[in-house]
C-alpha cells in the first residue's frame, strides 16, 4: 500500500483500495457476468476474449455473419437506427419536459411558454424535442419506403414487414398525440380537424371520435386523454415492438438488401 513520509496512506492509494473491495463484492460479481474485463482476476486469455465478445450486448443485436450489403456505405444506411436513436433522444427530452408540464387546461400553455424564459435550457430541449419528432417521422418513413423498394417485405421477412408497418402508425400516433399537448389555437385546431377526419372512419366513426376526445368536443378530458397516450401507452407499445423488430432482423439474416 502507498504511503507518504509520514505513513499515512494516499488519496490514491485509498480509492484503488475502495476500487478493489467494490470489484470483490457480490453486487460487482452479479453484474459483470464471468469473462468480464471489469470482473476481479480478469486475465487476456482466448476464453476470456471469447466470453466478451459473447456477453456483449451488440452481439445479440446483429447475427454471427453481416452481409457486404448491410456494411456498405450508401444514402439510405442506417435509416431504422437513426429511428432508434430519435426515440431515445425524444424519451430524454420527454423526461425532463415532463418536470414542467402540468396537463390541465389552466396550465398547460403557461407551462410551455414558461420554457422559454424561466426554465434553464427550457427552448433548446423543446425544439430537440419537437424537431427529433418530426425527423423520426420522416426518417420511419423512409426506412419503410427503402425497405419496400427493396422488396425486403417478402418471405422470409413479411412478420417483420407487418410489425413495421405497426411501428410506422405507433409514430404518426406518437406525433399526432403530441401536437395537442402545447394547448395553443394551432394544436386545438389541428387536432378538431383530426378527430373529425376519425369520426368518418366505417361503421365505428362516432366511437372512434368519442374515444379520441373524451367527448364531443376537445377540451380537458382530451388533454388528459392524448397526454396519457403520448408519454406512456404508445412509448410502452413501440418499445415492445421494437424489441420484436429487432429480434426479427436478427433472425431474418440481419439488415435486408435488394431481393
Amino acid at each position: 500500500m502507498t504511503s507518504n513520509g509520514n505513513g499515512r496512506k494516499t488519496i490514491g492509494s485509498r480509492i484503488g483500495g475502495i476500487g478493489a473491495k467494490l470489484r470483490g463484492s457480490e453486487f460487482w460479481e452479479s453484474v459483470f457476468r464471468p469473462g468480464s474485463p471489469f470482473r476481479k482476476g480478469y486475465s487476456d486469455s482466448p476464453r476470456n476474449r471469447s466470453y466478451v465478445i459473447m456477453n456483449n450486448v451488440l452481439y445479440h443485436l446483429h447475427p454471427v455473419k453481416v452481409k457486404r450489403h448491410g456494411v456498405r456505405l450508401s444514402y439510405t444506411l442506417c435509416l431504422g437506427g437513426l429511428s432508434f436513436f430519435l426515440f431515445i433522444l425524444l424519451t430524454i427530452t420527454g423526461i425532463f419536459l415532463m418536470f414542467y408540464y402540468t396537463p390541465a387546461v389552466p396550465d398547460a400553455y403557461v407551462d410551455t411558454a414558461a420554457l422559454s424564459t424561466n426554465v434553464a435550457f427550457g427552448q433548446l430541449v423543446r425544439n430537440l424535442h419537437r424537431w427529433g419528432a418530426h425527423l423520426m417521422v420522416i426518417t420511419v418513413f423512409l426506412h419503410m419506403t427503402r425497405v419496400f423498394y427493396h422488396g425486403a417485405y417478402k418471405p422470409p421477412r413479411e412478420f417483420n414487414w407487418v410489425v413495421g408497418v405497426v411501428l410506422l402508425f405507433l409514430t404518426l400516433l406518437l406525433s399526432f398525440t403530441g401536437y395537442l399537448l402545447p394547448w395553443d389555437q394551432l394544436a386545438l385546431w389541428a387536432v378538431t380537424v383530426g378527430s373529425n377526419m376519425a369520426g368518418y372512419t366505417p361503421v365505428f366513426g362516432d366511437q372512434v371520435s368519442f374515444v379520441l376526445l373524451g367527448g364531443i368536443q376537445v377540451g380537458a378530458s382530451t388533454l388528459l386523454r392524448f397526454y396519457v397516450l403520448h408519454v406512456l401507452a404508445l412509448p410502452f407499445l413501440i418499445v415492445i415492438f421494437m424489441a420484436v423488430h429487432f429480434w426479427r432482423v436478427r433472425k431474418d439474416g440481419g439488415v435486408s438488401g435488394p431481393l
